[in-house]
């Protein structure tokens, strides 16, 4: 594993999850690299019991396994998985809408088109991180207005294997189309329609498995036990 040092931030836990976790999503971390504490201390720069913490959350959301003489490793990538975290995603977005286009202001429809801005911008120039943070800036904003205290939890658990096996098959998010699809929930969401603006982010999330229907040589698993 060679990964380079990070800054030690003041929530050691929440530091170490986000690292690992990211660098799980973006594939710098490969299936079935082995995690080791010590390989792990260095390059984190923190304790073993933040790590062991955050290796704990990571297995809970399906990115790390222990297997036999307790070997952690990163997860396989498991197409099913993947999806089945989508479909949870698609619904719990649905919700946030559904529950935040009454309480919306102009500043979060602001906030809304400014993501998707940048959102185009990153498509364009292949900026697969900067897209990726503009899309989950642009349904942020519903979330958050929603008020709903569950959301933002449930959706850290299941968001990161939906995005791994988008950038693991496409390396980017162009094939969603979501640049349109992401003007049409702000228009439904400022015209204060909120089924409407609902249906249409849960369609916007469930794009992943219709791309993946098209991919003939995606396999469902690099877990070498499912050959």
């Amino acid at each position: 594993m060679s990964l380079s040092p990070v800054a030690r931030p003041s929530s050691l836990r929440d530091h170490a999850y986000a690292q690992m976790r990211d660098a799980i999503v973006s594939g710098r971390l490969e299936p079935g690299a082995r995690l080791r504490d010590a390989e792990l201390e260095a390059w984190l720069g923190v304790s073993r019991t933040p790590i062991r913490e955050a290796i704990a959350r990571l297995e809970s959301a399906g990115l790390v396994r222990t297997r036999r003489a307790k070997a952690t490793e990163v997860a396989p990538l498991d197409e099913r998985e993947a999806l089945a975290a989508e479909r949870v995603a698609a619904a719990l977005h649905e919700l946030a809408v559904r529950d935040a286009v009454a309480q919306l202001t102009e500043a979060d429809l602001d906030a809304m088109r400014e993501a998707n801005a940048r959102f185009e911008v990153a498509l364009a120039g292949q900026d697969v991180d900067g897209a990726v943070a503009a899309d989950d800036a642009f349904h942020g904003v519903a979330v958050t207005a929603s008020a709903n205290p569950l959301l933002a939890a449930l959706l850290d658990q299941v968001t990161p294997l939906l995005r791994r096996l988008e950038r693991a098959r496409f390396s980017s998010l162009a094939g969603r189309d979501s640049v349109h699809a992401h003007a049409r929930i702000l228009a439904l969401c400022a015209a204060g329609d909120a089924e409407a603006a609902a249906s249409a982010t849960r369609e916007n999330w469930l794009t992943l498995e219709r791309l993946l229907t098209h991919s003939e040589t995606t396999p469902r698993s690099t877990d070498p036990k499912d050959e």
